[in-house]
């Protein structure tokens, strides 16, 4: 199939700027470069009931708001497949076939599943599905035959987890999986943008996310109360930038061509940071400057989504008609996996000609 890329979202609710920075504004970078072969995009729906299965309708009203979010931020479905990880039943196959080639200890020893685990209170009570879910998604990329997976630096431990599935199946049975590499935000400083509380993640679960579909009047108000320098009490105080939450998204979002429209005071952003870190400059004028970059920034996806919004039949059948492209790829690799490891009986004419041999002349 040539280059392919692979990458998806759990659609348990709208998509935030921390998804936007951790791979969406690479896909469409991406998807309009036109390097690849194919590109994948998909909404995980089976990973997400992982830790909603006692709440599916959480996830049956969100696929149409990532949807909405994807299309809003650039993706084009004309350039890329965009299908639903539960109406692809061959996943299921694969994951339960990868299974077999991976340790629990391994699967113990993810920092990933760690830190997920513990951010969600598993640990004396971990459901299996969610523990397996680096199977689940090691299924999702081989299935796809995708060579590459722009994904957040804390999705690297689940990468290595795929890339030794696919030498383990292929030096197992033969040659079938393609080993995946990680594509990584170009922007080091935003690789893993923080909540706006300066929390390590930026997570839907904890309350911290700036929606790519919130309002103006939304993202002042998360803006207002973002997390800044503790020690910075005072005007005239040196801050710090490292750790600021205010700074990490002028990393990422903010351009010269801001500071001109929105602060012409300072030329860049390195002169604001050096104002800073000397004194003499307020948190709030800093929130207000990025409230301006933010807004600036999220105004035509919200102008889009909103277009969208107007025939959401047409929404899922952008979905349905994306599903069917993604289950014939599905149907063809899971082919050639059960003839790898030869299972595939009712096409196998030789070994039906060979058992009929035997039990004929036993």
């Amino acid at each position: 199939m040539g280059k392919v890329i692979l990458t998806g979202d759990r659609p348990t609710g709208k998509l935030h700027l921390g998804h936007y920075i951790g791979s969406l504004r690479r896909r469409v970078e991406l998807q309009e470069a036109g390097d690849y072969d194919r590109m994948f995009v998909f909404m995980a729906d089976v990973q997400a009931l992982t830790d909603n299965a006692e709440n599916p309708e959480k996830i049956r009203q969100n696929i149409v708001n990532v949807a909405l979010d994807y299309l809003a931020a650039g993706l084009n479905p004309e350039k890329c497949v965009l299908f639903i990880q539960s109406m692809i039943p061959e996943l299921a196959e694969l994951t339960t076939y990868l299974m077999n080639l991976i340790s629990v200890s391994r699967v113990q020893r993810n920092p990933t599943v760690k830190t997920e685990i513990k951010m969600r209170n598993f640990e004396a009570n971990i459901p299996l599905g969610f523990f397996c879910y680096p199977v689940s998604q090691a299924a999702d990329i081989t299935l796809f035959k995708a060579t590459t997976v722009p994904a957040g630096e804390d999705q690297e431990p689940m990468l290595e987890v795929t890339r030794e599935l696919v030498r383990r199946f292929n030096n197992t049975y033969a040659e079938v999986l393609v080993e995946p590499f990680i594509m990584l935000p170009e922007n080091q400083t935003a690789r893993r943008l923080p909540g706006t509380d300066g929390k390590e993640k930026m997570s839907k679960s904890l309350g911290n996310c700036i929606y790519l579909s919130d309002s103006a009047d939304e993202v002042w108000q998360k803006v207002r109360s973002m997390y800044t320098d503790p020690t910075h009490v005072n005007l005239n105080d040196p801050g710090h930038v490292e750790g600021n939450a205010v700074f990490t998204y002028l990393d990422a979002f903010a351009t010269d061509a801001d500071f001109a429209t929105f602060w012409p005071e300072y030329q860049n952003l390195d002169e604001l940071k050096e104002h800073y870190q000397r004194g003499g400059l307020g948190d709030m004028k800093c929130k207000k400057f990025l409230n301006q970059v933010i807004n600036q920034f999220l105004e035509p996806m919200r102008v889009r989504r909103h277009e969208f919004e107007q025939d959401i039949p047409e929404i899922y059948n952008i979905l349905r008609k994306g599903t069917e492209q993604a289950r014939e790829v599905a149907a063809q690799t899971m082919s050639e996996v059960r003839h790898a490891m030869r299972i595939d009986y009712f096409d196998d004419a030789e070994l039906i000609r060979q058992q009929a041999e035997y039990f004929r002349n036993k």
